[in-house]
């Protein structure tokens, strides 16, 4: 499959659509310097994976649709989320979990900032490690 660059991957979406997802690709590099951006067309979707040795472990992404631009994290069941910014948790998502913005919006800089480099120091735990981390969250009702 031929690569396609991430501004013309969104190129195809309103001009407010693109400004958001191309200040979240902003955030993404700030916050993991060495993170690997590629387009992934079948899930419609840019994809960021961090270089681990040989290989590479996805662990965020920016999904652009019409209306709004949303960034993901693979692992977000698992990150520390102080804010409780993360949405996801009530579609019933095993273990993903995002960030929502409508152009125009206000992208709160540093908690994106935060969030983004919490994803990829989850994404670098073991298996094992996320799943314990999982098991020992407390999911009691947010006071």
């Amino acid at each position: 499959m031929d690569w396609i660059p991430p501004e013309a991957f969104l190129a195809g979406y309103p001009q407010g659509i693109r400004d958001a997802a191309e200040r979240l690709r902003a955030l993404v590099k700030r916050a993991v310097p060495d993170v690997v951006e590629r387009v992934r067309p079948g899930w419609r979707l840019i994809g960021y994976d961090l270089p681990e040795g040989r290989r590479t472990v996805y662990f965020a992404y920016i999904a652009p649709e019409p209306i709004h631009v949303h960034i993901g994290f693979e692992h977000g069941v698992v990150m520390e989320d102080p804010g409780r910014l993360l949405e996801g948790a009530h579609l019933n998502l095993r273990k993903v979990r995002f960030l929502t913005f409508k152009a125009g919006d206000a992208i709160p800089e540093a908690a994106v900032l935060g969030l983004v480099r919490e994803a990829a120091s989850v994404a670098r735990l073991s298996r094992e490690r996320r799943l314990a981390t999982t098991l020992d969250r407390d999911w009691g009702p947010r006071r």
